[in-house]
C-alpha cells in the first residue's frame, strides 16, 4: 500500500524518521560530535537496507526498504523514550570522565526498546 506512494513521499517519511531519531539522539547522548554522527549513522544504516533489498533472492525494492527504514527508525527512537534520562546520565559521566565497569540497563528498557521496534517494524512490513 505505501509502496504505491511516490518515491518523494517515502523519502520524505524516511527524512522525518532520520530527523525524530537523530533528534531525540542528540538531546539524549548530548557528546560533541552526536549532532554530525547520527544522521550520518542514519543515513548509511538506509543506504545499507536498500543495499541488503536488492541483494536478496526476492528484490525488495527502494520503496519497500524505505517504508522497512522509516517505521523501523521511528520505533526504534519510540522503544529508546524510556530509558532516555538513563542515557542521558551515562553519557553526562562519560563526557565527564567517569568510567564504570558496567553499564546496567533495566530489563524493562530492554523489553520497551524490542517490542516496540518489532511492533512498529511488523506495522511497516503490513503496510507495505
Amino acid at each position: 500500500m505505501l509502496t504505491s506512494l511516490p518515491l518523494i513521499y517515502l523519502l520524505l517519511m524516511a527524512a522525518a524518521a532520520t530527523f525524530l531519531f537523530s533528534f531525540a539522539m542528540a538531546k539524549w547522548i548530548p557528546v560533541r560530535k552526536g549532532k554530525v554522527a547520527w544522521p550520518l549513522i542514519s543515513v548509511a544504516c538506509c543506504l545499507g537496507m536498500i543495499l541488503v533489498g536488492r541483494l536478496q533472492y526476492q528484490h525488495w525494492s527502494a520503496q519497500h526498504m524505505l517504508v522497512l527504514y522509516s517505521f523501523g527508525w521511528t520505533g526504534l527512537t519510540i522503544g529508546l523514550f524510556p530509558s532516555r534520562k538513563l542515557m542521558h546520565k551515562y553519557a553526562t559521566e562519560i563526557n565527564e570522565g567517569v568510567k564504570r565497569e558496567k553499564y546496567d540497563i533495566p530489563a524493562r528498557y530492554q523489553i520497551a526498546l524490542i517490542s516496540s521496534s518489532i511492533i512498529v517494524t511488523f506495522l511497516g512490513i503490513l503496510l507495505s
